[in-house]
């Protein structure tokens, strides 16, 4: 069994050709398609986070209004860039998401990938310590997020408050119990999904990784994922671990999936360079007959090892089409995998 969720970046663009045109048709597309995946049967509503870009940008109004849109379907984000981001701020805002949906929030977060502009992380006030990287500052960030979501108190309250204190240091609120275990980070590398298990995180493994073998990417992406488990397991955590992957698969069973995928692009993984030094693995897509697709994802050992599978989703094709790609794969495909 495995969870099946979808993930969109929430594109829009002014252009005749989308259906999602502005910024406020992608925050509202993003809940309806949510809306419409619970009432599907699916599991999880994720979102791709991206500054300076016409997407999805500040994720804790959206995952605020669809928790409260929806009732059971987790929801998410698939990632958070933390160079961005201050986590005490970050934590409150995650609480009351969190407290708002009742306790489904599955919060992705990463030391992130190229964006649109030049260190753009400097426009929002961060910048590395002496001697340090910006991903070195997203991973400490992420330790303080990690720390402040236990709900112990650090802060010394103040001696004449305007409202009353509870007795002891104080904790950020509104504190959302549990959440500290439905953290995810997004890795790229090996190394970074075994600092992630020995921190107490969850994983998240894209559609791309760092190439760090020459091997197909599924291989490596399982690989890694082995390497998290073994690195969560020697770390003597009491919980099991949860694991998910993203992929693009279309099942083709009407003229409009074989319009928009069946011509049969990004069937092979692609090698490509996402900063000036790090050789990137790219997956392929996934487009086909759903008898076919059935046999090309059994082969696919990274999600063979995940237990949540994030479909990425054409947002920009509207909420009643993306729907229809859910459903495909719930219905045509999914049993037959034993996933269903």
């Amino acid at each position: 069994m495995k969870k099946i969720g979808f993930l969109s970046f929430g594109h829009w663009t002014p252009s005749p050709h989308s259906r999602t045109r502005s910024a406020a048709d992608a925050l509202l597309q993003s809940i309806d398609l949510a809306v419409a995946a619970e009432e599907l049967g699916a599991d999880g509503a994720y979102f791709r986070v991206h500054h300076f870009a016409r997407q999805l940008a500040s994720p804790f109004p959206l995952l605020a209004a669809v928790g409260a849109k929806t009732s059971r379907i987790e929801i998410g984000t698939a990632v958070i860039d933390m160079r961005y981001e201050n986590p005490l701020y970050m934590a409150e805002d995650a609480g009351a998401a969190d407290l708002i949906a009742g306790g489904r929030l599955q919060l992705g977060i990463s030391r992130g990938s190229p964006e649109q502009v030049i260190d753009g992380w400097r426009h929002f006030g961060y910048a590395p310590a002496e001697g340090q990287t910006s991903a070195d500052m997203a991973r400490r960030h992420a330790e303080v997020l990690l720390d402040v979501l236990r709900g112990e108190g650090f802060a010394q309250p103040n001696p004449r408050p305007m409202f009353p204190n509870p007795p002891g240091l104080l904790r950020l609120e509104p504190h959302a119990q549990g959440l500290r275990e439905r953290l995810w980070w997004g890795a790229s590398s090996n190394a970074t999904a075994v600092w992630a298990a020995q921190l107490g995180m969850n994983l998240q493994s894209s559609t791309l990784k760092d190439d760090e073998n020459g091997q197909p990417f599924h291989v490596q992406q399982a690989a890694q994922i082995r390497a998290f488990r073994e690195a969560w397991q020697a770390a003597g955590h009491a919980r099991t671990p949860r694991v998910s992957v993203s992929r693009s698969i279309f099942a083709l069973v009407d003229d409009r999936d074989r319009a928009y995928f069946g011509g049969g692009n990004a069937e092979e993984d692609t090698i490509g360079f996402i900063d000036e030094k790090t050789r990137a693995i790219f997956g392929r897509s996934y487009a086909a007959e759903p008898d076919v697709l059935v046999r090309q994802l059994a082969e696919d050992e990274a999600i063979a090892e995940a237990d949540t599978l994030l479909l990425t989703v054409p947002n920009q094709l509207g909420v009643d089409y993306n729907a229809h790609v859910i459903e495909a794969i719930l219905k045509h495909v999914a049993p037959a995998l034993g996933w269903r």
